[in-house]
């Protein structure tokens, strides 16, 4: 089966894919707005804006209810985290991973929490090689 064509996903419309990713299932723009509303400080223009360019890229689908409509995520938020963390690793590291943990130990100290997970990742990574 071939791979979907990337959906690129800017960081304004990350925010509304969250609410989406989150919501149990379809949602109205106004629901979408409220749950924003803290966060971002976004008129119902503004957000219904997004939800119109997120549903013009393939990310979300709009099903008519009424005189209204329901949306809801398609694309997985698994995938676009896997392609937004790849893409980072690949611009800013060179597509390597210890880099990245180094430059983050050697900005903020890491607990002994996070050392544990991460010497559990690299013996996971090791077993499965």
């Amino acid at each position: 089966m071939p791979t979907p064509p990337a959906i690129n996903i800017s960081d304004a419309e990350s925010h509304v894919m969250e609410v989406l990713w989150r919501a149990p299932g379809p949602v109205v723009a106004e629901q979408v707005v409220v749950a924003l509303s803290e966060s971002q400080h976004w008129q119902s223009a503004t957000v219904k804006t997004l939800l119109n360019r997120l549903l013009k890229k393939g990310a979300i689908a709009a099903e008519k209810d009424g005189r209204r409509f329901l949306y809801s995520a398609i694309l997985p938020r698994e995938a676009w985290l896997a392609r937004e963390s790849e893409s980072l690793v690949q611009r800013l590291f060179g597509g390597r991973i210890a880099p990245l943990v180094a430059h983050f130990g050697s900005r903020k100290k890491l607990s002994q929490a996070d050392i544990q997970e991460l010497r559990k990742l690299i013996d996971e990574m090791d077993d499965g090689q």
